[in-house]
């Protein structure tokens, strides 16, 4: 094999040890989540709400790669528990946008201290200060492929 050939075969096996790692972290701390309890779904929709501002169902549907009537079911459910709102379009009154309340916001603070205070008990009582310093060399990379996926 040549140069190029182990090159290509290494992103392979490096793309799917980074997947394998990567999913066996999110489904950790997905697990030990009992902040609010809401679903991956439903998370995702929230998350997306606070850091794009409000949309159309139909615009969340698509940006989120579910039918329609699935987004209407999670919509609901946040609404149901206070944590998005319903209201006019400002521009077209006979549309709908939805928005996240003060109680979503206030679910994904909680959620993401819980996470971070997780990761940190972790480095602190398992990793040395010098493989932290390797991982914090390595996030840059992992930043830029986060961001070209």
């Amino acid at each position: 094999m040549d140069e190029t050939g182990r090159a290509a075969a290494d992103a392979q096996e490096l793309a799917a040890e980074l997947q394998l790692v990567v999913g066996r972290t999110a489904r950790s701390l997905r697990q030990a989540h009992a902040v609010g309890n809401v679903a991956l779904s439903e998370l995702s929709v929230l998350s997306r709400l606070e850091r794009e501002g409000p949309d159309s169902p139909g615009s969340l549907a698509e940006a989120e790669r579910v039918r329609p009537q699935a987004m209407a079911v999670t919509l609901a459910t946040l609404e149901e528990r206070g944590l998005v709102s319903r209201r006019q379009h400002p521009g077209d009154g006979r549309r709908v946008v939805i928005a996240v309340t003060g109680a979503g916001r206030t679910l994904l603070v909680e959620r993401r201290s819980e996470s971070v205070r997780r990761i940190a008990a972790v480095l602190d009582a398992e990793f040395t200060p010098a493989e932290r310093d390797v991982m914090l060399a390595v996030l840059p990379l992992m930043n830029r492929l986060a961001e070209r996926l």
